[in-house]
């Protein structure tokens, strides 16, 4: 699976963005991490081909992932957006019938858009 990854840039605190993903497939399971430096991945949400979403703790209330399958693509809106939202942004994709929330468990990779929150 090939995945496109955009959207991100520079935004001041309190603001949004939409982060998009573009897959060569339609019927995979695709979710979004990041990493800011020093730290692991982190799983933010995912979405699969049957629209069941499944969003970390962490960011539940601010950001949404959503799907529109017309275009193969992936949204994340990141809404109040802090200086804690810096990272590397990467969405992923994995076949399967669950929502695996793991990096390990994802075997295609986006190539990541730096998202910058100023305070």
């Amino acid at each position: 699976v090939q995945l496109q990854a955009s959207g991100g840039g520079l935004v001041q605190a309190g603001g949004s963005l939409r982060l998009s993903c573009e897959a060569s497939e339609r019927t995979v399971n695709v979710a979004w991490f990041r990493q800011a430096p020093g730290k692991e991945r982190e799983f933010l949400a995912a979405v699969n081909w049957n629209y069941r979403t499944k969003h970390a703790d962490s960011v539940k209330g601010r950001f949404t992932i959503s799907r529109e399958t017309a275009k193969n693509t992936v949204y994340l809106q990141m809404n109040d957006l802090n200086a804690e939202d810096t990272a590397v942004y990467y969405c992923a994709a994995v076949y399967a019938r669950d929502i695996p929330t793991t990096s390990a468990a994802h075997a295609s990779w986006g190539q990541g858009t730096q998202v910058t929150v100023s305070s």
